[in-house]
């Protein structure tokens, strides 16, 4: 946990703890940072608000430090873009304060439990030259191995289930995060931004680029290549 406020540190830190977790409080980035470089750990809760060090920087440096681990916002910053620069900082996910304790630990529990969540191995998804192995966790692109995160790959894995079939806003927000999700799914629209644009990179040509086509009102589609 990353918080500089004592007050709400103070109340995070016994709420997660009466509640079976292990924590390490850090009140600034730097220390964040350092402890990132020595600790292991499933679950990051990070203010932006932080005394030394922008909290964006500090996101993005935790994300390439422990890129596996599940890695939360909680700030006072409520505007739409600041959730948007969040969540392209490496952010899994955004929470604003003041924060319900039963909505955080709630988010909590989804998180860590769909880290935690094996499901039986399947056989690798090809649509046209693109392959998702879910037994592997790998992606790739004519051959070549595209580096996801993990929201983003639980997106496209999904998605290339039944390519061509549009999938709900709502049944992707309770697949790959949590059936029991509050708030916005702004999330989700910032996720599969990403992934679409992580997909068009690497694609040798245009025509190869999978594509991810919007359903206003509804979700998403992973279109059939069309040869």
């Amino acid at each position: 946990m990353v918080e500089d406020d004592e007050t709400i540190g103070s109340v995070l830190d016994s709420s997660l703890r009466l509640h079976g977790y292990q924590i390490s409080w850090q009140r600034t980035g730097r220390g964040a940072l350092i402890e990132a470089e020595h600790g292991d750990f499933d679950l990051v809760l990070l203010d932006l608000g932080l005394p030394d060090l922008d909290g964006v920087e500090v996101c993005r440096r935790l994300r390439a430090a422990l890129p596996s681990t599940v890695l939360v916002i909680l700030t006072a910053r409520q505007d739409e873009m600041d959730v948007v620069v969040g969540l392209e900082a490496g952010a899994d996910d955004y929470l604003t304060k003041p924060v319900r304790l039963g909505e955080l630990l709630a988010r909590v529990r989804a998180h860590l439990r769909r880290g935690t969540t094996h499901t039986p191995s399947k056989p690798p998804i090809e649509v046209g030259r693109l392959t998702v192995d879910t037994a592997g966790r790998r992606v790739c692109l004519g051959g070549r191995e595209i580096s996801l995160r993990a929201k983003e790959f639980d997106l496209l894995a999904r998605l290339a289930e039944e390519p061509g079939v549009a999938v709900s806003r709502d049944t992707l927000m309770s697949e790959v995060w949590d059936e029991h999700w509050y708030g916005s799914t702004k999330t989700l629209d910032v996720h599969i931004a990403a992934l679409r644009r992580k997909l068009t990179e690497s694609a040798m040509t245009p025509e190869e680029a999978p594509r991810i086509s919007t359903l206003r009102g509804h979700g998403y589609r992973l279109e059939r290549p069309s040869v």
